[in-house]
């Protein structure tokens, strides 16, 4: 299976201190790979990197092949690069609509001046978007909320709602900063059966998470950093008995 994304010996420094140091790694498309470590081993900053918020050092990153290391995020969210982020980022005075349907921005096919005045083309788009974030509302189990301030929803819906509006891009590459941070076991396995079926659909997830059970029973493939180098790679069963990890993430 050919990975839709690969990292080759990218690196990242500050200052001349590597938070990222050296680091190779592939997501095939239709599996859930987990990029896991522990607090400040360099895990967003690689998320950065894949997304063009921040510039490498030295390396590439390749999407389906192609060299996008110096690409901006705005042309790689045109390309189908979706994130969620670590802290929370929506438009809590906007409805739970409102947010998700954003993420189809980039997908409008009607100009701004056929929205203002209001062309069928642009109605028929409209009811065509609200139609599908209507689906995603439904696959999450929040259509009753879809008019609900977002702002005003408990923390495990806001994270549900960034996750459907990273969704709403129709992504080929998914990339989960600790999606589940701040979740009980159920609300969890709930999103673990959603993030299978996205790979089922043949997105490639990279997964970024603390909860070692739900990234065991989710990933075909782990790689572990630490100060910003890869310690580790396999199958998770294999990578969860290596001594290295044990005694640089899990604890000895």
């Amino acid at each position: 299976m050919s990975a839709t994304l690969v990292l080759e010996n990218v690196a990242r420094h500050f200052g001349g201190v590597p938070a990222v140091d050296g680091l190779s790694l592939s997501v095939p498309a239709g599996q859930i790979t987990g990029l896991i470590g522990p607090n400040g081993a360099g895990k967003t900053t690689v998320v950065n990197l894949i997304t063009g918020l921040l510039h490498l050092t030295s390396g590439r990153v390749l999407l389906d092949g192609k060299d996008v290391s110096r690409c901006e995020a705005p042309e790689l969210a045109r390309a189908g690069v979706a994130r969620t982020f670590q802290n929370i980022r929506l438009v809590p005075d906007a409805s739970v609509l409102d947010n998700v349907l954003a993420g189809f921005h980039r997908h409008e096919k009607t100009g701004l001046w056929a929205n203002l005045l209001g062309l069928p083309s642009a109605r028929a788009e409209t009811r065509r978007l609200k139609d599908e974030a209507m689906t995603l509302l439904e696959r999450f189990g929040m259509t009753a909320l879809a008019q609900y301030r977002a702002g005003g929803l408990s923390y495990g819906h806001q994270r549900r709602i960034e996750m459907m509006r990273a969704l709403a891009m129709r992504p080929r590459l998914l990339l989960l900063d600790e999606p589940v941070a701040g979740m009980n076991d159920a609300e969890a396995e709930s999103l673990a059966g959603i993030f299978r079926s996205v790979a089922a659909d043949g997105v490639a997830v990279l997964l970024i998470e603390h909860n070692m059970r739900f990234v065991m029973s989710l990933c075909s493939r782990l790689y572990v950093v630490a100060a910003g180098r890869l310690i580790a790679e396999g199958e998770p069963e294999a990578v969860g008995r290596d001594p290295v990890v044990v005694e640089a993430y899990l604890g000895a």
